[in-house]
């Protein structure tokens, strides 16, 4: 039974956290909570927690963060991730002020939430506790999106009148790091390993959200600690099937850490309409994979496709590859919620045509994570749980942190290896230490294939410097074999993505911000 998700009620979270100013009678308003007559119970501290969750992101922002990396593409030209993409934005992008503005709102439910829950008078000082440790836990994971995309952030830890938050200045990024660390450190230490009721912040979802924040903030030798406290909890291990990780019948299994928590007709999202192929759900196809997401599948012996020696068929290019391809990605061939093969070739006649309409893929790609036939009957109003943490992150954390820290050993290649062994990828273990070079090649392609499309490929090519290389330059999509028996490739010249180096790495601080509050500064070039 999800229980966290019957009982997040949005509306007494935007209203109770904000608090009230009094009028000159002193009367209590009767259109919002008062603080007056609210902290007062526990249901109240458990109310005020469950709040600070309704503000994780949408279904929506967490697909198109791949979209705007070098394995994504927004279908949408009137996106603003598309003008991402392009390079084109600047700091009056709403999408730039949203991001801010979303993570400040949740870490203002989260500062009101521990300046006020001591008022309470309660003898469960466990209740209070583990609460405290959500929170603190929620809070940070809000400050780490913040400090990955714009860097130096205010770094606030109380509640602030409109006129104190129009004063405050740009905490360095090292210093924003530290407090994310040491919040979720001791944010650690009040929470249970089990959760209490489903979709509730645990201790190995707090300690495994510092691991990476300290992968993220470069900080290897303290993100490999932090993953391994994960790992010796215990607790998590991979799902058998990588097929069905993203299904319901895995819901809360034994891989998920945290996730946010939906169910259909009450806390419902709409991911199945957002990304499904056009003959299934003909409306809203809002991002598709890349030729370079597909081509970072090696082939089941374990080579990459470009090795000559790795028996890759150009005219059969999907055939023979790890098998994560096919369960993250649709192609020519692969089989549809709708028991409809997928045929999305130009002029084929099905809905995923490429050029059918503006809502088919332009790559000849659609992605398949999340997609259920559960759906179909109400694709805007599918439960399905969207992972934000699971064990295969921690274990790939782990070795790509000692192998940035040079310390490489058999631990690093046993991590490595329990992802590719998972029982229905089976990839050809790693059984030979390489140079640090080597070793790193080998963890960022493995995290690429295993995490895609799970909003984490825009981040890493950041904080890996290499996304003016993966980025830039014309789209192209599928490899088919068209009529005349000719291989085509499909591209889209009039679509170039722009990454620039100089000015690109870090977001620029929104610009209606710095008109509230001249004291916050910009980021470089922008």
């Amino acid at each position: 039974m999800k229980t966290l998700k019957n009982i997040m009620l949005a509306v007494v979270a935007s209203v109770l956290l904000l608090g009230c100013s009094p009028d000159l009678l002193e009367t209590i308003p009767n259109d919002r909570v008062s603080s007056e007559i609210f902290w007062k119970t526990e249901k109240d501290a458990t109310l005020a927690a469950n709040a600070v969750y309704t503000y994780l992101e949408s279904a929506a922002n967490f697909t198109n963060w791949d979209a705007m990396s070098d394995i994504g593409h927004v279908t949408l030209m009137w996106r603003e991730e598309s003008v991402i993409e392009k390079g084109a934005y600047d700091a009056t992008y709403g999408k730039i002020l949203n991001e801010w503005n979303d993570a400040y709102k949740g870490i203002q439910a989260a500062n009101a939430f521990l300046s006020n829950v001591d008022r309470i008078t309660t003898s469960n000082t466990a209740l209070i506790d583990r609460l405290k440790g959500e929170v603190r836990t929620l809070r940070a994971y809000f400050y780490i999106k913040l400090a990955i995309l714009y860097g130096d952030v205010p770094l606030v830890t109380a509640p602030m009148t409109v006129e104190e938050s129009r004063q405050i200045t740009r905490t360095p990024v090292a210093q924003v790091w530290d407090f994310i660390s040491k919040e979720l450190t001791e944010a650690a230490a009040l929470l249970p390993t089990a959760p209490t009721e489903k979709g509730r912040v645990t201790k190995g979802a707090a300690l495994a959200f510092n691991a990476r924040a300290l992968l993220y903030a470069g900080r290897f030798k303290e993100a490999a600690a932090a993953a391994k406290q994960v790992m010796d909890l215990n607790v998590y291990s991979l799902y058998p099937s990588y097929e069905n990780l993203f299904t319901y019948a895995a819901e809360n299994n034994q891989e998920v850490i945290f996730d946010k928590q939906h169910v259909k007709d009450i806390q419902s999202n709409n991911i199945f309409s957002l990304t499904t192929p056009n003959s299934v759900f003909p409306q809203v196809n809002s991002f598709v994979p890349t030729k370079q997401a597909a081509d970072a599948y090696r082939m089941t012996n374990g080579k990459e496709i470009t090795d000559p020696t790795s028996g890759f068929d150009p005219k059969n290019p999907y055939a023979n590859r790890d098998p994560r391809l096919r369960h993250s990605i649709y192609v020519l061939g692969s089989e549809l919620p709708n028991g409809k093969l997928y045929d999305s070739r130009p002029g084929s006649g099905t809905g995923d045509a490429i050029g059918n309409s503006e809502n088919s893929t332009g790559t000849g790609f659609n992605t398949r994570k999340y997609l259920n036939k559960d759906d179909m009957v109400q694709p805007n109003n599918s439960g399905i749980n969207l992972i934000l943490m699971r064990y295969a992150e921690i274990l790939l954390i782990y070795a790509e942190a000692k192998i940035e820290a040079n310390e490489l050993d058999q631990s690093v290649l046993a991590a490595i290896n329990q992802v590719r062994s998972r029982p229905d990828v089976k990839m050809p273990a790693v059984t030979t230490l390489g140079s640090q070079a080597e070793m790193r090649k080998l963890v960022r392609n493995e995290r690429q294939v295993e995490l895609a499309f799970e909003g984490l490929r825009y981040f890493d090519i950041r904080r890996w410097r290499i996304a003016e290389t993966v980025v830039p330059g014309i789209l192209y999509g599928m490899t088919y074999t068209n009529p005349a028996g000719e291989l085509v490739t499909i591209s889209l010249p009039a679509f170039v993505k722009v990454f620039n180096k100089d000015r690109d790495y870090l977001w620029p601080v929104p610009q209606r911000e710095r008109e509230l509050n001249p004291n916050l500064t910009q980021n470089p070039n922008w």
